[in-house]
This record gives C-alpha cells, structure tokens and sequence, in this order.
C-alpha cells in the first residue's frame, strides 16, 4: 500500500502524546504488543506477513471527551490511529502497519437505554456483558460471535459477520440488524454525526479504516432459556445423514433455535484431543457431530428430527447460563483455534455456498478434497445461516491442512470452481478479503470522516485509488483526468 510514514517520526509524537495528555490511561510498557495482536497467526500467510507489528502507544480512554482529545492530538500530530476492542478478529485488522497510537476502546462500554426489540450501546461494550443486562427484561443481541465473552460491539460491526443467531436473523449487515450509528471525524478538531442504516453500513467490516464508531444503535431478540445439544453422526452414510438433519432443523419453521453447525470427521476427534472443557467427553467415538442450540421447549421437535435422521444425542445441557460452559464455544472460529491447539499444520477459509444448492455443493467439494481419501486436506466445517436476503444457507470455515501458499490459493479456487464463493481470510486488505473490490461509497466515507487518512493506514486499497474514483464519478470530459 502507498500510505507513507516515517516511522521513528511517528513514534516521537505518539510517546509524546502520552506526555501531553496525561488524563488519559497510557501503556508504553510490554503490552503494547499483545494489544497491538489479534488472531492473525489462524493463517500462515499473514503471520510472516504481520509478524513483529506493533504500535507506539495504546490509550483506553473511558469518556468521548478522552476520545475526542486523544483523536484531536493524533490528528494535529499526524500520528496514526489503529482501533482495538478486545482483539479477537483473524485477519490482522486492528494490526498497525504503522505504529502509532492503538485507541482501545474496551473502557469505553456502556448500556446507553434499551426498549423492546432495540438497544444503543458505546461500541466498546462486551456483548456477553450487554445481554447480562438485557436478559432481564426478555431480550439479547440477534448475533454474537463464539467470543462473545470477550469480543466488544464495536469489534464485531468493524471486523466481523455475524455468528450465533444468524441463523434466524442473517448477517450483521442484513437490514435491521444495525440501525445507527454514532460516529467521531479524525480531525485536529473531531466532529461527531449519526449515521442510521443502510449510511451507517458503510462502517461495517471494514476494520476501523474509514471511521470511528462510538456508539450502535441495534436490533435485539427475544431471549430464551436455551438448550444446547450435540448430535452424532457415524458410519459409512454419517456425513450425508448429518448434513441432511442440520439442514433440515435449520430450515425447520416451528423450531426455534439459535446455532446448528456441522463439524465432519476428523474435527470431532480434534476437538476431543484438544479437552474442550464444554464438550466433556461427548466427543468420544463420534465422526460427524452437529452441534445445536435450540429453545428449551423446542426439544420435543429436535428429538423427532433426531430419530427421523437416525442421530444419537452424546450432549445435552439446559443449564448454559449457570455453568457459563457453551459448545458454542467450540463453534465458528472457536473451532479453528482448538484444532490448532492440536495440529499447528492447520488453517482454514471461509466459504460462501449457494442458497438451494448448498448441500450438493458441500458434498461435491468433501468429495473433492476431504475425506480419508485425499488425506483430509480439507475438513468440513458449517455454520447454517440465512443470507441477508433471508434465504438459508451455510457458511463455511473449512480446516485445511496447510502445505504452501500456492495449495492454498488452490484449494480456495477449487471452491469458486464449484460456484462457492471465498471470503479469503489470508489477506489483511479490506478489498482483497470479503469486500471483494474497491467500494466508492466506502473511500467517501473515510474522506469525510478521515481526511488525512490516520485510521489504520495500509488497509483500504480504495484509499490510494480516490484521485482516479473522484475522476471516474466526475466523468470523461472532467479537468479531474487531466
């Protein structure tokens, strides 16, 4: 990328900002390379790529006013700005390129007000925390991710997806789902402005780079007393037999859940050999497994669909909030870090199937590259979702067994040969990764919010591109392509 900065330059200013306002809780010691980390090293690629990375300074203001001040000071010094919540994305997002200052905002995390069927909180809040507050009153968040404990709402609009709910409410990104959000300019003097849906969007997923998120406005779900269960699967039909029952209680209309993934052989042994407190043996002899988490007075129609599709049930809890163990804990990427706790010859990508051909496609493509037969190079992995258009689906965040660079981007072009859609997890650009190419709309936001281009500096191709976007919207006969 061509954002330039000179580097002894930035660490000079940053140290002295910390100098400069000293209100603000500072770390220059040891921990400003965790907290310069997140989960990168999942891909191989990007660990000789990002290794050794880390900022000048990390601040963990509590109040806006710190924000603004620490925002106001790096914009007149021209110090970048990486944003943190707790860390826990995969794909070096909230990793400075730069140095600079790391702006984490895990401090800054209040419940603003909540009603039926909404909530605004300060991004920096955890979400197991927010649904501790609002579970009380018959609600919590339509989507977290397996981290939920620990990752913030910001870090999940900034970097993520979706995760456990999306299978009745879609993606973040799926209208409704996010509804506003208040946001701070990066400027020697910081605005802050509301942005509400779909405006607001244009800050999702795209790592911090074109805007800072201070609060979001977001759709809540009725709260259940959840029931969490594993199924499992064995034999010579077991994988066809598992794929059919996890699709078949995902698209079932009278059963409510919240989960149904599907982890094939050998991922259940992985996940056994790595002691996943949750799972307590359950894993135990069993090749294809699929985990569920339904509403407890849902469990009559999950037994039936058990038997129907010739399941045995090896876990069974009801009391998940008490015990604070959850399979879903070992679900989404939860299941990539335990398998690498296992084998570090692992890693993974993440698949977008076919709304109606998913199950062909997945059983094409284990055919193709999975099973004992090609070594289990690619292990199947799925997470049953709707689409933003609400169609059901699965999303895939296949194991693969890592052998070059080159395999890998095999491997993925495999998958698009299928017509299954890679949202490659092994690049650190927002373009190259899920996004796919540049968005105009997204570079005009961070030149309105990010005029100097602080926000993770490196990370937003399109930002290099906006001369020839300004020249391509203006049209052909603009001065802009002269």
């Amino acid at each position: 990328m061509s954002a330039h900065f000179d580097h002894v330059l930035v660490r000079e200013r940053s140290l002295a900002l910390t100098q400069a306002l000293p209100e603000i809780e500072w770390i220059t010691d040891g921990r400003v390379e965790r907290l310069s980390q997140d989960f990168y090293w999942f891909s191989p690629v990007l660990k000789r790529q990002l290794e050794g990375l880390r900022g000048d300074a990390v601040a963990r203001p509590k109040t806006e006013d710190e924000i603004r001040a620490v925002v106001a000071g790096c914009a007149r010094a021209g110090v970048p700005i990486t944003l943190r919540g707790s860390g826990t994305g995969n794909y070096g997002q909230c990793m400075p390129l730069h140095g600079g200052v790391i702006l984490d905002l895990s401090a800054f995390n209040r419940l603003l007000w909540m009603k039926p069927g909404v909530a605004r909180a300060q991004a920096g809040i955890r979400m197991m925390e927010m649904d501790r507050q609002t579970q009380p009153q018959g609600w919590e968040l339509r989507c977290v991710p397996s981290t939920y404990r620990s990752a913030t709402l910001g870090g999940l609009f900034g970097g993520g997806f979706g995760g456990v709910g999306s299978i009745n409410h879609g993606p973040l990104a799926a209208t409704g789902n996010v509804l506003g959000a208040k946001v701070m300019s990066i400027e020697p003097e910081p605005r802050t402005l509301e942005l509400r849906a779909p405006e607001a969007l244009l800050l999702h997923h795209v790592y911090g780079s074109n805007g800072l998120v201070l609060e979001l406005e977001v759709g809540l779900a009725p709260a259940h007393p959840w029931l969490e269960a594993i199924v499992a699967f064995d034999g010579a039909g077991g994988f066809d037999a598992a794929l059919d029952f996890a699709d078949a209680l995902a698209a079932a209309p009278g059963l409510v859940k919240k989960s149904v993934t599907l982890l094939a052989e050998p991922i259940p042994d992985l996940l056994r050999r790595a002691g996943v407190p949750a799972l307590a043996g359950a894993m135990d002899g069993v090749e294809h497994a699929v985990f569920v988490l339904v509403a407890e007075f849902t469990e009559p129609g999950l037994l039936q669909l058990v038997r129907e599709a010739g399941g045995r049930i090896v876990h069974r809890a009801d009391e998940v909030k008490r015990s604070h163990r959850t399979i879903v804990e070992a679900t989404w990427n939860h299941t990539t870090l335990h398998a690498l706790k296992v084998d570090k010859g692992l890693t993974y990508v993440q698949a977008g199937f076919q709304p109606g051909r998913h199950k062909e496609q997945a059983r094409v493509l284990r055919a193709a590259l999975g099973g004992a037969a090609h070594g289990h190079e690619v292990m199947t992995h799925l997470e049953f979702i709707r689409t933003k258009e609400g169609a059901l689906n699965c999303s895939g965040l296949q194991l693969v067994r890592y052998a070059t660079d080159e395999r890998l981007n095999q491997v993925m072009q495999i998958h698009r040969d299928h017509g299954v859609a890679i949202n490659n997890p092994h690049v650190y650009i927002v373009e190259d990764g899920k996004q796919g190419q540049v968005n105009p709309a997204v570079v005009a936001m961070k030149q309105r919010l990010d005029p100097a281009g602080l926000l993770n500096p490196g990370k937003l191709r399109g930002w290099d591109e906006r001369e020839r976007l300004a020249a391509d919207a203006a049209g052909p006969d603009s001065p802009a392509r002269g």
